[in-house]
């Protein structure tokens, strides 16, 4: 009988989906969902796993126009406005400038640009040492922040953010 449950809880937490799971090997494991702005149809899921310091974010995406697009987490973890702006400016907790994280100065929040094919589908990997799920390092934690997907593509130059365009969806990173 407790296997059932155990089995149950773990099931429920995958339906939820906004939940923080710890497995065995001590991943943690978030899974959220876009929601679509600016009179878009986006929508998709980002799961972010963080194994040994290292955070892993896969995003799926369906609905976009086919082309480049930007990614990156923003300040709040509001999703309330119909253009994605309740969730204000990228995440920059060590006011850096904005560019590509990873390769010289950036946000913590600047993920970068990724392709949707003809049919509107897109898929993003991205790792980073400098995120953690939950840190008690508030220059890393991305819990309460949000992930912005934006109409177009990020030149990495232009300040503060890129110019990748209106805000096509919007999630939350709750737990």
């Amino acid at each position: 009988m407790k296997k059932l449950v155990l089995l149950f809880g773990i099931g429920l937490a995958v339906l939820i989906g906004c939940k923080t799971n710890t497995s065995l090997n001590n991943d943690k494991t978030l899974v959220i969902a876009f929601e679509p702005k600016s009179n878009s149809n986006v929508t998709g899921t980002a799961t972010f796993v963080e194994n040994k310091g290292t955070v892993t974010m896969i995003a799926k995406l369906t609905g976009l126009t086919p082309g480049i697009h930007a990614i990156h987490i923003h300040e709040k973890s509001d999703c309330t406005a119909a253009d994605g702006s309740s969730a204000g400016g990228h995440w920059n907790p060590t006011f850096k400038k904005h560019g590509k994280l990873g390769e010289g100065e950036a946000h913590k929040g600047d993920i970068g640009n990724f392709t949707a094919d003809e049919k509107g589908n897109g898929t993003i990997t991205f790792r980073t040492s400098e995120w953690g799920i939950g840190s008690a390092d508030e220059t890393k934690n991305i819990i309460g922040k949000g992930l912005i997907v934006h109409q177009g593509a990020d030149d990495y130059v232009s300040q503060p953010a890129g110019n990748a365009g209106a805000r096509v969806a919007c999630s939350a990173i709750i737990k």
